[in-house]
């Protein structure tokens, strides 16, 4: 757990203060005990390793024979099985979607084509989803050895890496941000002689997974390496 970059932020005198813990009359009177407290903010941040990668690798093949089009895809699907195991991606992480078939006649697309121009095209696509995070990063950075093989991939925009343990990580992160936000409170206590109570209301916050080092326009489900990062709002009673 990044410690160090754990951020205290944010510390704002909660609108329930009366006058900053103190009401005018004929003089200062002090606030009762409850009347004053403090809404302050604590960040928990922890790097992580995503734990399952999904990889959808769609083919294609164009013939003027349906039948021949879909045997050039059967064999393609064997040349991607082959190629995974290579990364040790075996049968039982792998799976394939059916086949879809496109008529370019029935579709209207006649217009100059000649006799021995290809007719039908068909798609389908084999879907990887393991946890060999390593194997995943290792193949997909090698799929051109496929396109040599005459493996016509169709699109593909990588593999998506996931981390699926987040309520692992939530206990240990809420318990950092509320110790973070504690301090902030002391600090503000410290600066206004007085003592932090018992929490008077807390917002968990939102949990959110961000790529660990990413541009502007890089998703974070790309990047296997990723940062967890809370940030809870605690109230706290103050107290002379």
């Amino acid at each position: 757990m990044n410690q160090g970059s754990a951020i205290i932020s944010a510390v704002v005198l909660a609108a329930g203060i009366a006058a900053g813990g103190y009401f005018a009359g004929d003089g200062f009177l002090k606030a009762k005990l409850g009347d004053r407290y403090v809404t302050v903010k604590g960040v928990s941040e922890k790097d992580v390793t995503a734990d399952l990668a999904v990889w959808q690798i769609p083919i294609s093949a164009s013939n003027t024979s349906v039948t021949a089009a879909q045997a050039k895809i059967d064999g393609d699907l064997g040349r991607i099985r082959a190629f995974l195991a290579k990364y040790d991606i075996t049968d039982n992480e792998i799976a394939i979607g059916g086949p879809q078939v496109q008529d370019l006649l029935a579709r209207g697309y006649n217009a100059d084509r000649g006799p021995n121009d290809p007719r039908f095209v068909v798609t389908q696509a084999l879907y990887v989803q393991t946890a060999k995070i390593g194997s995943v990063i290792k193949a997909s950075q090698a799929v051109g050895d496929l396109v040599k093989e005459g493996v016509v991939v169709e699109w593909s925009t990588g593999p998506a890496y996931i981390f699926t343990k987040l309520n692992d990580v939530k206990p240990a992160m809420i318990a950092e941000a509320t110790r973070e936000a504690r301090k902030a409170a002391q600090q503000f206590a410290s600066d206004s002689d007085s003592k932090v109570g018992d929490i008077r209301q807390a917002n968990q916050g939102v949990f959110s997974i961000n790529a660990r080092t990413a541009g502007d326009n890089t998703p974070e489900s790309s990047q296997p390496e990723k940062t967890v990062r809370v940030v809870s709002t605690i109230q706290f009673y103050l107290a002379d």
